[in-house]
């Protein structure tokens, strides 16, 4: 379905941009201030869970359903991968905010997923971007 590609597309991209917006500088350079600005408004927890749990739906619907004349799976594997894995580190980022359990910052979840979210950020805005551009390509 068309509407899950044009979901998918722009929540890989914000998604990705949540987690890559801590790696911005507050600098004072001009052209930077709308980044600046973008970052103080993903930094928000109550919108990290929603952007979370939709991206999560959008990339599980987007293996499950197929866009009209796309191979079945394959078609949009990479995109509904990414916004699995996207929104799964939001939502873990969110329970270990509000968890008042004791964290454990060497468990695997930890090491994989939230060392490693600015580069998932990246390879989730790559994704959306490249998804956006070669719509009906294999794999994408």
């Amino acid at each position: 379905m068309l509407q899950f590609y044009l979901l998918s597309v722009v929540l890989n991209i914000c998604s990705g941009f949540a987690l890559y917006s801590e790696k911005l500088e507050d600098g004072k350079d001009k052209t930077n201030d709308v980044l600046v600005s973008l970052k103080q408004v993903f930094r928000d927890s109550t919108l990290r869970l929603v952007l979370g749990i939709l991206t999560s739906i959008t990339g599980f619907f987007k293996l499950v359903s197929v866009t009209p004349g796309d191979v079945p799976i394959v078609g949009d594997l990479v995109p509904a991968l990414a916004g699995l894995a996207l929104g799964f580190i939001l939502l873990l980022e969110f329970s270990r905010g509000k968890s008042t359990a004791p964290a454990n910052p060497q468990s695997k979840l930890d090491l994989i997923f939230l060392h490693n979210r600015t580069t998932f950020g990246i390879i989730g805005m790559i994704v959306g971007f490249v998804h956006f551009l070669f719509a009906s390509v294999l794999f994408l």
